[in-house]
């Protein structure tokens, strides 16, 4: 037996805010998942950074990477209009 093909969703802004909050925290969590397993199939390094829209920042790296600390350090640094 095949399984049903998932339906496709557009993309678009998730007009609720409560399930756009649950939206960003999945997919947050699954893009650093898939930087950190692209990390080890590959044997390279990744730097990832995501503000929200309140502005919180949320930021991962592989372990020698030291670039995306500085990058995060002068990024706060600055004022986001």
């Amino acid at each position: 037996m095949t399984k049903p093909a998932r339906n496709k969703i557009k993309i678009r802004k998730i007009d609720n805010l409560p399930a756009r909050q649950v939206t960003f925290s999945k997919r947050r969590r699954g893009l650093l998942k898939k930087a950190g397993e692209l990390s080890v199939l590959c044997d390279c390094e990744y730097a990832v950074i995501i503000f929200s829209a309140t502005g919180k920042l949320f930021e991962s790296s592989s372990s020698r990477t030291k670039f995306a600390y500085s990058l995060v350090g002068n990024w706060s640094m600055l004022s986001i209009a």
